[in-house]
């Protein structure tokens, strides 16, 4: 006879579940324990390992926990896909940043089908009023950046971490990134970009869970859901110390050569 579940532990099962889906995570399995009282029982497990057994498991713990699928899944116009996960984060209250004085969710913008994605931090104020992302000084400045690369903004997506503007434009907090940065995973998943450039350190940090100074970031390639990812200043910080731009114009570069584009001589200005 089935066992049923503790409405709290369901509950929370739940939201696990949901989170990893959010994540991207869906090949999940309950282990077979006498009794079930903790959520380190789900661990993500990849498909081709799992046994006839634990795959019967999910499907009947999914349908015990009521689990939706992400809104686009079987989308394969990455156009349509942004729009329902666009729809799917709604007025965003999932946490208190929407309490907090922002005006506008600031989703993110470019081509669907884009090559190249640049993520930031969070909004601020022109963006949280333009309801766009780097369209202030530190925008310009990365319009600049992308135009040096010999391509156009309209060319590549741009996001940020979390998409609420943070009180003050002062630095995201871990449980904003946690909640917000799933949605930026499913908009990845959806655009599957050639390459990614992480703009700053909370973006790196958030992305790659590593804690780690900038000078350990850059100049170098990571492995980011079988996407390539690298790691340059943000350009708000390149506003506050310009002498920054030609090391900035080194990870620019060593992108242009995953991705087979022209070097030109000029750097950013």
């Amino acid at each position: 006879m089935p066992r049923t579940l503790d409405p709290q532990l369901k509950r929370d099962l739940t939201e696990r579940v949901r989170y990893y889906r959010e994540m991207g995570i869906y090949d999940l399995y309950r282990r077979p324990v006498a009794d079930a009282g903790s959520l380190q029982e789900i661990q993500p497990e990849s498909r081709d390992e799992m046994t006839p057994k634990s795959k019967a498991a999910v499907a009947v713990l999914e349908e015990d926990l009521s689990v939706a699928p992400r809104a686009e899944a079987g989308i394969a116009d990455p156009a349509a896909a942004l729009r329902l996960i666009r729809e799917d984060l709604g007025d965003c209250t999932r946490c208190p940043l929407h309490k907090q004085g922002r005006k506008q969710i600031v989703f993110g913008v470019g081509n669907p089908r884009a090559d190249l994605m640049f993520i930031g931090e969070a909004p601020g104020a022109d963006e949280d009023q333009q309801g766009e992302p780097f369209v202030g000084r530190a925008g310009q400045l990365l319009n600049n950046m992308i135009k040096a690369m010999g391509i156009r903004r309209e060319d590549v997506y741009i996001a940020n971490i979390i998409k609420c503007r943070p009180p003050g434009n002062r630095t995201p907090e871990r449980d904003e990134c946690e909640t917000c940065s799933p949605f930026l995973m499913r908009q990845i998943a959806a655009i599957k970009p050639k390459a990614i450039v992480a703009l700053g350190a909370v973006a790196a940090k958030t992305l790659l869970a590593i804690n780690a100074p900038m000078s350990e970031f850059r100049g170098r390639w990571y492995d980011f859901r079988g996407t390539k990812l690298a790691v340059t200043y943000h350009p708000a910080f390149l506003l506050r110390d310009p002498r920054q731009k030609k090391e900035t114009w080194k990870d620019l570069q060593m992108v242009m050569k995953e991705l087979g584009l022209a070097m030109p001589a000029k750097g950013v200005d």
